[in-house]
């Protein structure tokens, strides 16, 4: 062993015996005699020619220089264990996994892979938190954010993990006394429920042999994703367009009828996962986008 690994070792046993208060304390925890923990403090002083302890019967006492060692030691220490940590990341996928995803897509697309994804990497620590504000990666607020939609330019990697199509959906008992719309222009009769946010299309957008055009709809409710105007349209609150992932179940049961399938654009949604990338992107990221580009395709 060289100089460098027997100072590293000469730091954690000082600071295991200031932990443990005393040079028996440490010798039990290492597996050494008290008087062979005693002379190796002892060389640490003649090393650096100060004393760090004062030594007295029952209890040992820092002194100034003792506590700016000890101080060292816990840094040096803290920043070698995460270097080590840093670097097994790119093995063997482990550690923290900060996640952040839409509310109804993180809800019905992604938190029901989670069970299998963590049963594949048990050392993995999923932390995931649903949301619609749009979190900082870059910045360090989460691993991994998944995003729908054209994306800004940023330095940030982004990988395609899925896409959705777009359906206008009612519920039957809404058709049954209201009507049922056959043209996108019957739609200005209707109440149509839409998205609140900034990003929000203000427009709904059709296509007819073979031309596109947007109309412009109206209606009394509002809502900030699209599982919650599913469960309005459900509820008979009026006509949504909404990703079809969030109503998939909806339109299987016969609880939402798809409108307008003949006019629907074929508009999709890219769905991403965006991450910092770079040479030294940890395993737990890398498993954890492979593992969605393979499962929500």
């Amino acid at each position: 062993m060289g100089a460098g690994s027997d100072r590293a070792r000469a730091l954690a046993l000082f600071a295991t015996v200031i932990e443990q208060g005393s040079f028996s304390g440490a010798g039990r925890l290492l597996s050494m005699s008290p008087s062979t923990v005693a002379r190796a403090i002892d060389r640490i002083e003649e090393r650096l020619g100060v004393r760090l302890l004062l030594r007295s019967t029952r209890v040992l006492t820092l002194t100034a220089e003792g506590q700016a060692y000890l101080n060292a030691a816990r840094r040096i220490l803290a920043d070698l264990d995460e270097a080590e940590q840093r670097i097994a990341d790119q093995g063997v996928p482990r550690g923290r996994l900060r996640i952040s995803a839409a509310l109804s897509h993180g809800r019905l697309c992604v938190v029901p892979l989670l069970g299998r994804f963590t049963a594949l990497y048990p050392h993995i620590l999923v932390d995931i938190v649903l949301t619609d504000a749009l979190v900082d990666v870059a910045s360090g607020e989460a691993d991994v954010a998944i995003r729908f939609g054209k994306l800004p330019d940023s330095a940030l990697t982004a990988r395609k993990i899925g896409e959705t199509g777009r359906v206008i959906v009612a519920s039957p008992a809404f058709l049954a006394e209201h009507g049922r719309p056959r043209v996108p222009e019957d739609l200005h009769r209707f109440n149509c429920l839409n998205f609140n946010f900034r990003r929000a299309e203000p427009v709904w957008p059709f296509r007819h042999e073979g031309e596109d055009f947007a109309l412009s709809v109206q209606g009394n409710m509002e809502a900030n994703n699209g599982e919650t105007l599913g469960q309005l349209a459900m509820a008979g609150a009026g006509i949504a367009r909404v990703g079809r992932f969030s109503v998939r179940n909806e339109l299987e049961s016969g609880q939402l009828v798809p409108l307008l399938e003949e006019f629907n654009p074929g508009d999709v949604e890219v769905i991403h996962a965006l991450f910092v990338g770079g040479s030294s992107i940890p395993a737990r990221v890398r498993v954890f986008v492979d593992f969605l580009a393979e499962h929500l395709r």
